[in-house]
């Protein structure tokens, strides 16, 4: 193999593991504003046609289940779509990403950080590993079969306070020489 088609191969590489983390990036966008205005289509559509979703373990099987096919993940979806919004408030974090692309296939891994305010004000904390195969179908990267598994969760109070933020005033900044 030539010098030129090692670099071919390891830019497409790099291409793919980018659309792989942009597929999963606009998955966390779209589920952090879950509600009656989300795209739904443009969700479904990040997964394969015969794509699976599944919660594994025992606490996430129980809670979540598993779907397969676009079509059922789009129904399962829509349940959180409905007024009102089951989400005040939801943000996903995402760390400890592993990407490994061969050829039109990928797996991908994260751990997820979920911070959740629901309708009724009731907030909670989970944290889950996501295990996710990728597939290039229809000309793009989408999720093939997604899984995760809780690692631990618990309620908490409200993630959000309209209490000032605690920082130093420009008058002790000033005291301390720290602003000129």
């Amino acid at each position: 193999m030539s010098s030129l088609e090692e670099l071919q191969q390891r830019l497409q590489r790099f291409e793919s593991e980018h659309a792989v983390r942009t597929c999963m990036n606009r998955y966390m966008v779209l589920c952090d504003a879950l509600d009656a205005n989300t795209p739904l289509d443009e969700l479904a559509g990040l997964f394969t046609r015969d794509a699976v979703w599944e919660g594994k373990g025992a606490k996430y099987a129980k809670s979540f289940g598993g779907y397969r096919g676009r079509e059922a993940i789009r129904a399962m979806f829509a349940t959180y779509m409905q007024p009102p919004a089951h989400f005040a408030l939801n943000v996903h974090f995402l760390t400890s990403e592993l990407i490994d692309v061969e050829g039109e296939q990928a797996t991908g891994s994260w751990v997820m950080l979920q911070t959740s305010t629901f309708t009724n004000q009731a907030s909670h904390l989970n944290a889950a590993r996501l295990t996710v195969r990728f597939a290039f179908e229809e000309g793009q990267w989408r999720m093939a079969h997604f899984q995760t598994e809780n690692l631990f969760g618990r309620p908490t109070s409200a993630w959000n306070s309209e209490a000032p933020l605690p920082v130093p005033t420009a008058t002790t900044q000033q005291e301390q020489g720290e602003l000129q």
